[in-house]
């Protein structure tokens, strides 16, 4: 069969609805400022589904580094990859600041969150070494894992005991192989909003022989006394090898950063293909990354406008009956009974008729008969904005529990 007959018969289990989908459920445009009201088509929209966690995205004092950078550095200065010619003092500077902000002794710059998991994971282990990483991992965790031509064993999520018994089966592998074993997991899992159990993991560096790399991108500013991450909440900073996270949320921008031992980072910069072979990040990136991590080490405010916020939603949501699950950080996933058709319907009626957009989320991420309405609350909504939402989300659950969704229909021509 043609390449491209074979797409066109099996177009994946996302793109098999994008024909009612696109423009509406998938590739939505939000308009106008990043804030928590924005416009989506043609409509003013109370919006909970952007992780600019500690509003950073249109702080004035971002806005105007950000511009200022753009207008004396212009997008391509500098040229070409830092090893060869696109390495400056500011890009060292971040750096620097950002591993002692993290309590780490080097860092690295990585052009992107995504492809740096990606690619972290890919230098660090070879065919002799084993992979264990946590069940609900992130899917740049999964895509990396199934680079290595090692082996590799998943645990129950969270779950110390699952870990253990994976950890006897690379320690015998080890034995054989001369290889070492990288343990993964996330310090936020941004569907649950679960911690990771750090705590837990690092204990077993007691008895097992390990290396743990930990992906922090909804940690990161948002977790902690600091907002140095969930390790700093935990209290076991120091027993994370590898401490990643994007600047894609608190941070609002674009970019990355890995930390860890000088001699492991040294390793990174010559041997991470996807920096060494990539265009060096933008000044202007650069700039403004070192203007919001030092609001995020002077303005402790930020984080605790957040956390008024998360307090205030979640309790109100669990005091209406909500199920919320077991989260412990800002994200906050609301789980509701409904089946997959349902959540056309709810999308479409929180949009519509109550003016709320939120992520939401069915199988195969969720059992069947769940739908998740997932809530990134920021340090910039309010409380009027958590009441409005509560109200509106038991307006949808009590349709839910009649089921007049299963009786409506959604009017066609969504797209555009």
């Amino acid at each position: 069969m043609d390449l491209f007959e074979k797409i066109a018969a099996n177009r994946g289990p996302l793109g098999s609805h994008s024909h009612y989908a696109h423009g509406y459920f998938t590739f939505p445009k939000l308009e106008g400022e990043i804030k928590p009201r924005m416009i989506f088509r043609g409509k003013e929209v109370l919006t909970w589904s952007l992780n600019n966690y500690l509003g950073l995205a249109n702080h004035p004092e971002v806005r105007k580094a950000d511009a200022e950078a753009a207008a004396e550095y212009g997008m391509a200065l500098p040229m070409g990859a830092r090893m060869m010619s696109g390495n400056s003092n500011l890009h060292e500077q971040l750096e620097n600041e950002l591993a002692e902000f993290v309590m780490k002794p080097d860092c690295m710059l990585l052009n992107f969150g995504y492809q740096g998991v990606v690619s972290i994971i890919d230098a660090m282990v070879g065919r002799h070494d084993v992979i264990v990483y946590d069940a609900e991992s992130h899917a740049c965790i999964i895509d990396g894992v199934r680079l290595h031509a090692g082996k590799r064993f998943v645990y129950v999520h969270n779950d110390m005991a699952s870990l253990e018994k994976q950890l006897e089966r690379a320690q015998r592998i080890i034995d054989e192989t001369g290889g070492g074993i990288l343990v993964i997991t996330e310090g936020v899992f941004g569907m649950s909003g679960n911690q990771g159990d750090l705590r837990g993991v690092v204990a077993l560096k007691e008895k097992y022989q390990f290396r743990l790399f930990v992906d922090d991108a909804h940690g990161f500013g948002t977790m902690g006394a600091t907002g140095a991450g969930t390790g700093e909440e935990q209290g076991v900073q120091d027993g994370i090898d590898l401490y990643f996270s994007t600047f894609a949320k608190s941070m609002a921008s674009i970019g990355a950063f890995v930390a860890g031992p000088e001699n492991v980072i040294e390793y990174l910069r010559y041997n991470m293909r996807s920096q060494i072979f990539a265009k060096s990040l933008p000044m202007p990136l650069v700039v403004g990354a070192l203007k919001r991590l030092e609001l995020l080490r002077t303005r402790p405010e930020l984080k605790e406008n957040l956390w008024t916020i998360v307090r205030a939603l979640q309790s109100g949501l669990r005091e209406k009956g909500f199920n919320i699950g077991t989260t412990t950080s800002p994200v906050t996933p609301v789980l509701l009974e409904g089946q997959i058709p349902d959540a056309t319907q709810v999308t479409f009626d929180l949009r519509e008729n109550h003016g709320i957009f939120c992520s939401i989320v069915v199988y195969p991420v969720v059992p069947k008969g769940v739908i998740m309405l997932r809530i990134i609350p920021t340090a910039v909504h309010t409380l009027d904005d958590v009441a409005i939402t509560i109200k509106a989300f038991e307006a949808v659950q009590e349709k839910l529990r009649n089921g007049l969704y299963s009786k409506a229909e959604v009017p066609a021509g969504l797209q555009g």
